[in-house]
Formats: structure tokens, sequence, C-alpha cells
């Protein structure tokens, strides 16, 4: 018989009290007791329990007069009582002592304790996640939650004397999804969702106990951030009436919304006449393709005259790219494959490199460090910048063992390096997303410098998806459209006839590169083979494409309208195979050169047959496209638009004054 797996508690705060009156009487018990959260059988549960060993004659009740005596005093860092989670909570700069003054309560049996101890187990309970509706806050002094359950049960009210509620709160998140009910801000409406995709997005979300509208409408980019990856449940909880009853709205209704928040997602909206039409093109088979092993550190070394120079570049990223690298040698390799080190560079001249990038990176750091608390208060910038990092950096990655448990040095690397690289780009500076970007560059690097300029270049091909008017992505989801509809047309517009022709449901995965939908090796796996920019521009495209194509029978057979395609895609996280992704995203790729006639606009878009004047620095690879560094996506800006004649949709791309129409 298979062993059971322990308990596993994820949180605990001792010091927690239930009042046995809701009322303010004289006579009313604290019963103490310890709040947790434990993981049981893949399952998560909230405990309440009295503790054990009160003697009965300590029993406390609270004197109804001394209820307006507080005093305060600064925590200690020492304080023997205060929980290892306690420090997270904004409830610990002070803690509160003597707000209620005590007095003994007289027992009338001379049983009476072991009576009192039966009254206290009846106050003990736990109770699925699953089946927690709604959980009310409030604060007279000190905070108290009130959880309701779906039956309707309330439950009696945790009181959090000594402070730690938005700590129990912010490790609850992590198993169920919380957002604040519209017309109560006391209320927080609470929904379950897959585990594993929970993990993927506590990290994302600012601030999760807002109004979705209200968010998009302040900052659409963070909250497409953290809503699109559970647009499922988030999207329509927001929508929920006062009495937590799901009202949602149309579908249509949903979609039209999200198309006036964020401008330039819309499909089919813009009428304008004079174009080229294309009709639907034959691609001809789809080739199959092989994976290789991953690069091993005698191969790589082998790449490497005696001075340390890389030779056959080319054929080196050729192998990369078909299967990867091992884990010994990415902490070099990456280094090449996002430009940090020059290919043709000696091992001298990439000391001396190290040496100077490492002295630029410090005086950068030290600018930052040497800002007095006074100055940062009149540089709201700065502050803003610095706190939202604070807040990312706690929930990254948390369950890898490079950043898990408090006081990590991961953690401190992670908030040092990206306060820096707010100094080096502070136009920019620091936005949601960020830190999943930065986090499996410095768990391979090892090392705070190299990472930091290792980012720098990921930043540069990613700064377009962080910049304010999310230029890059709504060009790239443009761009993914125009994709789609080549390769698939009835399947996109199958997704056109359920409002999701926007592909805002591709919007994670093109903003963070997958990196939320892929497990922590397979994202590093997936991105070497990328920075190879092999076998195409914008191969990430494909490999949308590909995980799309995998899935469009099961969406289209089974008739997903708007919230069932949503709920599909969100749910397919942690579910993919990153191998059959990209042997099916590389032979789309091929596919698609092989086709005759092939639009200018998918030309332009995956960078084939493009003419280029020779230079010594570039190389011809296995794929036949020249091996130069990518151009950076600030420096290109393509405009797409779409036109409608009544009777089919027409998707009009400009690209060099060519125009091009696709028909459906």
């Amino acid at each position: 018989m298979a062993a059971t797996t322990p308990p596993k508690v994820v949180f605990e705060h001792e010091g927690v009290f239930i009042h046995s009156s809701p009322d303010e009487s004289e006579d009313q018990d604290l019963i103490s007791g310890f709040l947790r959260i434990v993981d049981k059988d893949g399952e998560t549960l909230v405990e309440y329990k009295p503790l054990e060993d009160t003697d009965p004659s300590n029993i406390l009740c609270a004197c109804k007069d001394s209820s307006s005596v507080v005093e305060w005093t600064q925590s200690s860092e020492d304080n023997p009582h205060r929980p290892v989670d306690h420090q997270l909570s904004y409830e610990t700069e002070w803690d509160m002592i003597n707000a209620v003054s005590f007095r003994r309560k007289a027992h009338t049996h001379g049983d009476g304790g072991s009576n009192h101890a039966n009254d206290r187990n009846k106050w003990a309970f736990s109770f699925n996640v699953c089946d927690l509706r709604s959980i009310t806050v409030k604060c007279e002094g000190w905070s108290y939650i009130i959880f309701r359950l779906k039956d309707g049960t309330a439950l009696p009210a945790i009181h959090f004397h000594q402070g730690g509620s938005t700590a129990f709160l912010d490790s609850l998140r992590k198993s169920v999804q919380i957002n604040e009910c519209p017309d109560d801000e006391s209320i927080l409406i609470v929904s379950s969702y897959n585990k594993a995709f929970s993990q993927s997005f506590e990290n994302l979300l600012d601030d999760a106990n807002y109004n979705f509208v209200q968010k998009f409408k302040k900052d659409p980019y963070t909250t497409t951030l953290g809503g699109f990856s559970k647009v499922t449940n988030y999207l329509f909880d927001a929508f929920r009436a006062p009495e937590l009853e799901c009202q949602q709205r149309p579908a249509e209704e949903v979609a039209d919304l999200l198309g006036e928040l964020i401008p330039g997602l819309e499909i089919n909206q813009q009428e304008e006449p004079g174009f080229e039409v294309i009709t639907r093109l034959d691609l001809g088979p789809r080739p199959d393709v092989q994976r290789k092993g991953p690069v091993t550190m005698e191969e790589w070394e082998k790449y490497q005259d005696s001075e340390g120079r890389m030779t056959n570049v080319p054929h080196i990223k050729d192998v990369i790219f078909k299967g990867g690298l091992c884990h010994a040698v990415r902490k070099e390799a990456w280094k090449f494959l996002l430009g940090y080190f020059p290919w043709n560079s000696t091992h001298e001249e990439r000391k001396l490199l190290q040496k100077s990038k490492t002295d630029e990176y410090f005086r950068m750091k030290l600018q930052w460090k040497s800002v007095s608390e006074e100055q940062e208060r009149r540089n709201s910038r700065l502050r803003d910048y610095r706190s939202l990092i604070e807040k990312d950096v706690n929930r990254t990655d948390r369950n890898n063992k490079f950043y898990e448990g408090l006081d990590n040095p991961g953690l401190i690397l992670l908030h040092d390096i990206l306060m820096t690289y707010c100094m080096y780009d502070f136009d920019l500076g620091y936005v949601q997303g960020m830190s999943d970007l930065l986090s499996p560059v410095l768990f391979v690097m090892e090392n705070e410098v190299d990472a930091f300029w290792c980012f720098v270049s990921f930043m540069d091909e990613m700064h377009e998806n962080f910049e304010e008017q999310m230029q890059g992505m709504k060009t790239q989801l443009i761009q993914l459209s125009t994709l789609l509809r080549l390769l698939d047309l009835a399947f996109w517009n199958y997704l056109e006839a359920q409002d999701s022709g926007y592909l805002y449901f591709c919007f994670r995965w093109l903003l963070i590169r997958f990196k939320r939908e892929l497990h922590f090796q397979d994202v590093l796996r997936l991105w070497e083979v990328m920075w190879t920019r092999l076998p195409c521009q914008n191969f990430h495209l494909l490999v949308c494409c590909a995980i799309l194509d995998s899935e469009k029978q099961k969406i289209m057979d089974r008739k997903y309208g708007f919230n069932e395609i949503l709920k599909h895609i969100n749910e397919l996280s942690m579910k993919l195979d990153i191998e059959e992704i990209l042997s099916k995203s590389e032979s789309i790729c091929m596919q698609i050169k092989n086709c005759k006639d092939l639009p200018h606009s998918v030309s332009e878009i995956l960078g084939l047959n493009t003419v280029t004047e020779p230079s010594a620095a570039l190389e011809t690879s296995e794929y036949g496209i020249l091996e130069s560094p990518q151009t950076s996506p600030r420096s290109s800006h393509r405009q797409d638009h779409v036109v409608s004649n009544g009777h089919s949709h027409l998707k009009e791309t400009t690209h060099n004054g060519c125009k091009v129409a696709f028909i459906s």
C-alpha cells in the first residue's frame, strides 16, 4: 500500500483569537489558538485549533471599559513571538500591546477545567479552500477576518490581535484567487483554480484585491499581465453582484470591453477601401523534423581555438537550436547567445570585458545605494520602482530552490540587479514581469554582474513589451494573427466567430516568452533555442502557432466558445511538452519556407528572403538566413489594419508600401 504523503504546513500563525461572543459583552472569552494553511494529499486546507496547553485558570476576557486604552511600541527584530512570515506584513512595523486589559473569568463548576477544554475544542474548524466562497476583512484596532463557505456557513471571526492577517492572505493567494468585491471593499471573493497554474501567476499579479475594470482603465499593462493569465476566473469574478452570485456578462460584451481598453488589439474594426487580394495558399505538406541531444561541455570546447575564440559559429548555433545545451554549458554559452561576449573574443579579451563591465555595474549600483531616505522621499519614481521590485521579488519563483526561503541570497541579488537596471534605463525603470525574465538568467549565471549584463541584452530584445504604449505587444499579436490566418484560415475564422480573434489569450505567452507556461527547466531550453535566432526571425510566434495547432481540433470539435477557449488555453500551463512544441515549430517554419508565392507580409515577419548588403560580420547558417545581431524591436514598427466588406473579413497588412489582404 502506497505511503500517504505527510501534510505540509504552508503557513502557521499563533496568537490569533476567536471571541466567544460576537458582541462586546463583558463576559466573553478570547479563545487563543493557531491558524494554519496545510497541503495534504494534493489539497489545501485552512485549520484553526485552540491552544491545547492553555491553563483554564488563565482564560482571559475583555474588560469593556478598557477598550480605549491603546499603547504602541516599535517591534523588536528579535521578538521571539514573531512568526517568520510575519515580517512580510505591513502590520508588523508596529505591534499593538495592551490594546485591551483583561480579567480572569470565574468558573462556577468544580470541573470547570475539563468543561472549558471541551468548550474550547468546539471552536476548532478545518475546511478545504475549494469550499471557500468569500472572506470579510475588517479592522477595529486590529484586523479580523470572517470565512464564509459556499454552503452559506459563516465561521467564527478570527482576530489578529498581534498582526499577521496580511501574511495569511498572501499565503492563501497561492492556492486560490482572491478578488475584491466591486461594491464592498471589505469583502474578498474567492475562486479556486489549478494549483500548478496558481503558482505561475501569484508572482505576476500586482495588488490582486482590486476591481478588474478599474485596474484595467488605470493600468492596462499590469492588469493584462495578471488578468489574462487566469481570464476565466478573474474576469467574471470581477463582475459578480454584491451578493457574490456569479452573474456573468455575455462573452461578446467582455470581448468588446477588452478591445476598448487595449487599443491596437482590435480585429476587424477599421474599414478602408483599396487592397491587394491574395487568396488562400496551398502550403504543401509539413515536413518531419527530429530534435537532437543537448550540446555537452566537451562538444562546446571543440568549437574554441587555442585562444578561446569560438569557431564555426553558424554550426554551433545550429546544434544549439536542434538540441539546446547541457546545464553545465549554459553559464558560458548564454553570454555569447545574449551578446554579452563577442563570438570572436579571446579568453583575455573576455576577462578585460568582465572587469570593465563589473566597474560599470557597481558604479550604477552605487547610485541607488547612496540615495538617502530623505532624497528618496522626494523621488517618487525611484520610490515606486523600489516598492514594486520588493513586492515582485518576494514572489518570483519561490518554489525554486535557488529562491526559496526567507533572506535567500538569490532574492537579494534579484532585487539589486533590478534596482540597478532602473539606473541603467531610468526611462523604462521597472515594470511587472521583468523579474520573471531575470530569474532564469540569474539562476544560470550565479553571478550578479554577469546576470545583469545578460539581462540587459535580453531586455534590449524585449524592451517594447514593457513600454507604456505596449507597441511591441500590439505588433506581435497582429503578426501572430497574420501567421495563424496563413497556416489555418478555418481555425482563425472559428476563433473570430467566438470573439477570440483578438488572440489576447496569447498575451502572456508573448509578454514574458512562455515563462509562466512551462516548467522552469523547459523555459531554459526554449530561451536558449530562441536566442540562436534560428531558423527565422520571430520564431517565438511560430511556437505560439504550434501550441494552437495542437489544440485547435479539441477547441473546434467541442465547440468551445469565448469562455471555454480562454479556460482551455489557461489550463495548458505546466502541461506543455517543450520538445514536441519545438519540433512542430521548426516544421511549420520549413513548411512556410517551402511555399511558393509567400505573401510579402509573412516574409517580412519571419525575415525570409531579405536582401541584405554583404558584410564580413554576416555568416550563413544551415537554414539559409544571415547571422547578425538581431534588430531590436525598438527600431522597427509595423502597422497592420483590418477591413470588412460586410461579407468576408479582409486582413490588410502594410509593409514597405505594399498592401496585402487575406480573404476569409
